[in-house]
């Protein structure tokens, strides 16, 4: 029992770093898996409408995926999820669409059970965006693009698991990276990285928390926190990223989706409408109806 297990804790450390393995030993029924897409748009258009108005299209799409594999006293869990949205004001000519979402999130840990609903795992989630970023109406200097931010976390602790809805992971020794990969904005400093240079460390504490559950019939809740606090740098000043998704299920294909995602890192400098610049709490809300379709095995 023991090197069968030995083996396959091999085998799945060796996929997570090579990104190949073969579980010649296991059964497709050691895995579950689970994806959502959807598509949600609006139009808008105006004719002599006195209370005034600007035409426009918008779409965002997004899709999501999960995987779970749980075999004797280990337990391996995956996240993926993408989301891309744009509008495009019909009256300024020449002008491309406005991005309205952007977020690539990504997420694994790997656990061996120590004890009922214990386990002692490596967690680690990654985060960016696809394409640049701008302050609008300036569409001509990105603010931000591809890994300018990325963001990678990573540690080992100690994790309490329910079940696969509910899960708190514990570090006291996770590590936070920063990669800001365009040259232009590692230049000028951005997003807490020192000037010149194109990534930053951080050594501390790191708290996520996941809880997914059903609120009605065909109302799900999906929320994520996560809380990092560095050690050697104003380690009272912790790091927030949280985000809260309802999802509205109107049929198999028709839904709608309300999402908020909160972000505070003190080593961000942000710019108000004031020209005051110092760290900011940062708000987005995404509110769509739309297409969806929902896989799971």
């Amino acid at each position: 029992m023991f090197g069968h297990q030995r083996n396959t804790i091999f085998c799945l450390l060796f996929h997570l770093s090579m990104g190949h393995c073969a579980f010649a030993q296991d059964s497709l029924s050691n895995w579950k898996f689970k994806s959502l897409y959807s598509l949600s748009g609006t139009q808008t258009s105006f004719v002599n409408w006195n209370a005034g108005g600007r035409n426009n299209i918008s779409l965002i799409g997004s899709a999501s995926a999960s995987a779970y594999y749980t075999q004797d006293n280990i337990k391996w869990t995956n996240d993926l999820s993408f989301a891309l949205g744009g509008i495009k004001y019909f009256d300024n000519n020449g002008v491309g669409a406005q991005k309205t979402d952007d977020r690539l999130d990504a997420s694994s840990t790997f656990g061996m059970q120590l004890s009922k609903g214990f386990f002692l795992t490596f967690a680690s989630s990654f985060r960016t965006q696809s394409i640049n970023g701008f302050n609008y109406p300036n569409d001509s200097v990105p603010v931000s693009s591809f890994m300018a931010p990325g963001f990678l976390n990573m540690g080992l602790g100690a994790d309490f698991r329910k079940d696969d809805n509910f899960n708190i992971f514990f570090s006291s020794i996770a590590l936070k990276s920063t990669f800001v990969l365009d040259d232009s904005l590692s230049a000028k400093g951005s997003f807490g990285v020192p000037a010149g240079l194109r990534y930053r460390q951080e050594y501390g504490a790191y708290l996520k928390m996941k809880y997914n559950r059903p609120l009605a019939k065909n109302i799900e809740m999906k929320s994520k926190l996560e809380l990092f606090s560095n050690y050697l740098n104003n380690p009272e000043n912790i790091d927030v990223n949280a985000e809260l998704l309802l999802l509205f299920r109107v049929n198999s294909l028709v839904s709608a989706s309300a999402q908020w995602n909160l972000i505070y890192d003190d080593d961000i400098k942000i710019t108000d409408q004031w020209g005051n610049t110092g760290p900011r709490t940062q708000f987005k809300s995404v509110i769509g109806i739309g297409l969806s379709y929902k896989i799971e095995r």
